[in-house]
């Protein structure tokens, strides 16, 4: 499949999906046609509608973040009911594998209008798939049902700037027990989407314990926004623009305790539930931002010239379309096989796959979008091209889904803690002659005789 066909209605499937073609289901190409048809048909011709009401309704407001979703997009998500595309996220997209997903959440990428149109959005989803799981009859009524009718949002309260968030069991967000209540007593940022007025609803992460074992310290609240003490300090800035992310003190706010999630000590075992299909969904999303990033890079080299010919003309561009194509080729396979590897042995046995793509995909995506800058020149940076706001979409998700580093070290701990093999000693090779002549005796630490026993009696 080619860039230019990528959201075609009669484009034939990815190509990196033939080795995957036996695990496809019967209703998968049907499905994803659904999805094709609705970014083409309504959303895409949607899109200069809906830029043109929410610029009209931003400049009505005094504080731009405040900005509501304009009337056209009522509309769209009325449409994706009628398509049968409403909640599309949940339960895989109407019964899909993660493998049947993830293909079509690269159209939720490319499109984020779909995305949003079809309420699958985050951090809605994965709130919505907690309360799903794990709420009860009354937190459902009082919660999902309104969430999942797209009559108010949600945000995911975790972070905290006092403390490295990126170990869950550092969160030191009180939730004590009062009489039939809860205390929250705490400090939150980069709270996504919690400024926005539909935002309604907090999934909060704090701790009800401060001693016992690291992972049964952690519980999970729902806390309406409106809660007396639940103080919206500012909206944080992405590269210097506000956005909608949000710091949040959360100052003696009391909440019932019917508003647990599970029970206490569960917050982590939660949090980890959450994080399942989400993890390969977002991926295969920032595949389709890469995908939407190298096709403006073919456009611009059909239609720029410089030094007397059209860029498509230049060595150097052929490169740069070039290692594109071979960087969305190897991580959308890596997408697949973790994809599968959740389908046949669950999401615990996947893990290093899962790491292993949320470190590359958001990496490779933005490599790409810095070179389709790069071939856009100044226009690249400017409002009047989608690829800065795409670039620092991208460069927030290497932060948000967790720094590089905690991804990498998921990945190095399951590969240093295996087993040392004979193939592996007979390659790193041995000097004999450190026991032979034994000069080093006198340096325990580097004691032939305790580093390498084998070898003592082959001298």
């Amino acid at each position: 499949m080619s860039g230019a066909k990528f959201l075609d209605l009669n484009a034939p499937l990815p190509d990196e999906l033939v080795p995957f073609k036996g695990k496809l289901g019967p209703n998968f190409n049907e499905v994803r046609r659904k999805v094709v048809s609705f970014a083409v048909e309504e959303c895409i011709p949607m899109l200069p509608r809906y830029r043109q009401e929410f610029e009209e309704l931003r400049q009505k407001q005094q504080d731009p973040l405040l900005t509501p979703q304009p009337p056209c997009f009522k509309e769209l998500q009325q449409k994706a009911k009628d398509r049968g595309l409403w909640n599309f996220f949940l339960f895989g997209g109407g019964g899909l594998s993660n493998l049947e997903y993830a293909p079509i959440a690269e159209i939720l990428g490319a499109v984020p209008l779909v995305n949003a149109a079809m309420n699958c959005s985050a951090p809605d989803t994965g709130n919505m798939e907690v309360i799903h799981k794990f709420g009860t009859p009354d937190q459902k009524r009082r919660f999902l049902e309104p969430l999942m009718n797209g009559e108010i949002r949600s945000a995911y309260a975790m972070t905290e700037p006092g403390v490295a968030s990126s170990d869950a069991t550092n969160i030191s967000t009180r939730i004590e027990a009062d009489g039939d209540d809860y205390i929250i007593n705490g400090h939150k940022w980069w709270i996504s989407g919690a400024i926005r007025p539909e935002c309604k609803l907090l999934v909060v992460m704090g701790k009800s314990k401060f001693d016992g074992p690291r992972h049964r310290q952690q519980t999970m609240v729902l806390v309406p926004k409106d809660t007396p003490g639940v103080k919206i300090v500012r909206a944080l800035s992405v590269f210097g623009h506000r956005h909608d992310h949000a710091e949040i003190i959360f100052d003696n706010v009391r909440v019932p305790k019917t508003n647990i999630l599970l029970g206490e000590g569960r917050g982590f075992e939660i949090s980890q539930a959450r994080l399942g299909p989400g993890r390969i969904h977002h991926c295969m999303r920032t595949i389709g931002s890469a995908e939407i990033a190298l096709e403006s890079i073919v456009h611009r080299a059909h239609s720029r010239k410089a030094f007397g010919k059209l860029l498509k003309d230049h060595q150097a561009i052929h490169q740069v379309v070039a290692e594109a194509r071979i960087e969305i080729t190897q991580i959308r396979m890596l997408c697949y096989l973790a994809a599968t590897m959740a389908d046949e042995y669950g999401f615990k046995a996947a893990r290093k796959y899962i790491a292993m793509i949320k470190y590359a995909a958001p990496k490779a995506a933005l490599k790409i979008v810095d070179e389709a800058i790069q071939v856009h020149g100044a226009h690249g940076v400017s409002q009047d091209s989608g690829l800065s706001a795409l670039y620092t979409n991208l460069r927030t998700l290497r932060v948000a889904d967790g720094p590089d580093i905690v991804h990498l070290q998921t990945v190095s701990k399951m590969e240093i803690n295996k087993q040392v093999s004979a193939t592996g000693r007979r390659m790193s090779g041995e000097n004999k002659n450190i026991v032979k002549y034994n000069k080093f005796e006198h340096v325990p630490e580097i004691s032939y005789a305790k580093l390498a026993p084998h070898l003592q009696s082959k001298v």
